[in-house]
């Protein structure tokens, strides 16, 4: 058994945030970055959505002939929870249990590699998740722009499309940067020989 799972102050490891999140599992950190990714950006399509749709809807009371092809604007937005989505299947494909199923390691196991997954997880789904918001919002403030413009002037339509096509590229570079930082992020599955 590890001495290092006998360095805790209170006999759950619970003396204070900084003893629960020094104790807690490299796993959960990497499922926690799991969840964080697929969740905010999951948040982040959503309140795009909320902020496309709700001008989209408004401005088409004035000219409903910009509601089939302002809808562009929702799909942009819905992409920034499909790139969660991609995200989490490939962190979930790296959670890898020990071949050895008993409840403490021994000494021999390469713990820094299981906290270097777990963090490295965690870093990854975090920053996803994130940029996936603010994605979300900037192509739903972008979207708002475009259905209310095109509602005004037809002629504004491929012009402001072209920005909202720039903001959507911010969620595919967060999930580049995404799988940068989890190409290295292996938990171990066998003792150190």
């Amino acid at each position: 058994m590890s001495s290092y799972s006998n360095a805790c102050a209170g006999q759950y490891c619970n003396q204070g945030w900084a003893e629960v999140l020094t104790h807690m599992s490299p796993y959960g950190y990497a499922n926690f970055g799991i969840a964080f990714g697929l969740g905010l950006s999951v948040v982040g399509a959503a309140w795009g959505i909320w902020l496309t749709g709700s001008s989209l809807v408004g401005a088409a009371v004035k000219a409903p002939r910009i509601r089939s092809k302002n809808l562009i604007s929702v799909i942009f937005c819905e992409a920034t929870a499909i790139y969660g989505v991609i995200m989490a299947i490939i962190l979930a494909n790296k959670v890898k249990s020990p071949d050895d199923a008993s409840y403490y390691l021994d000494d021999d196991w390469d713990f820094a590699g299981f906290y270097y997954a777990g963090y490295g997880m965690f870093s990854s789904g975090l920053s996803v998740g994130l940029t996936n918001i603010a994605s979300g919002v900037s192509v739903g403030i972008a979207g708002s722009s475009c259905a209310i413009g095109d509602a005004q002037d037809p002629s504004l339509f491929v012009k402001v499309l072209i920005v909202e096509i720039f903001a959507s590229a911010l969620g595919i570079f967060g999930i580049i940067v995404g799988i940068i930082q989890s190409n290295s992020c292996n938990f171990p599955i066998a003792p150190l020989e």
